[in-house]
């Protein structure tokens, strides 16, 4: 069933954005008695189409959902281009990050122009809502954008860099040493990796240093690749 997330609730009645009411009538083509899933304050409800022309719809029930507990996971992510950000935006989400944190570090190859930083935010929210749709999650991940490092003094977890200098610290026997969590935080640096200053920063902050293995990835496959080993850890 079809998936969507209200912007409010008014009068008990859920609203939609006009991109989920163009969703509705020209991509999926529904009408009057059809239903679908909303969610809201993290809540799921089944509701019916009660005027497809305004695409007003009613509560039906509120549904209960179980999933799996799983720790919270926050991903630090150097400035990329756009292809490879929508990437790991999409898949990240699919698989159940929680937090976007996207910062410039000092080998980063792409810059991004403050006076587009808006645009873009709102471009990757889109991106994250409609990944959180199509993979029924009941909440859509936070995305900040960083202009430095100042934000890892706020950080309470488990704090991970991925680092091409550790080679014996590896992240399944990390998680199973600190299985205690419920925030994980993991920094991946950009194509040039991260900087002997950056690493110095975040290990004084509390960052562990661990190792993906002897193969090289590229950056856009790192954040799904260890979004899926936590996932996989926790599962019981």
């Amino acid at each position: 069933m079809q998936r969507y997330f209200a912007t409010e609730m008014k009068d008990n009645k859920l609203i939609l954005s006009d991109d989920d009411h163009h969703h509705i009538k020209k991509v999926m083509r529904m009408n009057n008695h059809d239903l679908i899933e909303v969610v809201y304050d993290n809540k799921l409800y089944l509701c019916e189409i009660n005027d497809i022309s305004r695409v007003d719809i009613n509560i039906v029930e509120e549904k209960e959902e179980k999933h799996d507990k799983y720790p919270f996971i926050s991903l630090i992510i150097p400035t990329l281009k756009e292809q490879k950000l929508d990437l790991i935006f999409q898949k990240g989400t699919e698989i159940g990050v929680n937090e976007f944190i996207v910062v410039p570090y000092e080998r980063s190859m792409v810059k991004y122009d403050s006076k587009k930083e808006s645009t873009k935010l709102e471009r990757w929210k889109k991106i994250l809502k409609e990944a959180s749709e199509q993979s029924h999650r009941l909440n859509v991940p936070n995305i900040k954008l960083c202009n430095n490092f100042n934000f890892i003094d706020e950080l309470d977890g488990l704090k991970l860099i991925c680092s091409t200098n550790e080679k014996d610290n590896y992240i399944k026997d990390v998680l199973k040493n600190n299985s205690s969590y419920d925030k994980i935080f993991l920094a991946i640096g950009p194509e040039g990796g991260i900087s002997p200053k950056e690493e110095e920063l975040l290990e004084k902050k509390g960052f562990l240093k661990i190792t993906l293995g002897s193969q090289i990835m590229r950056v856009e496959t790192v954040p799904i690749f260890l979004a899926s080993i936590i996932k996989y850890e926790f599962t019981e």
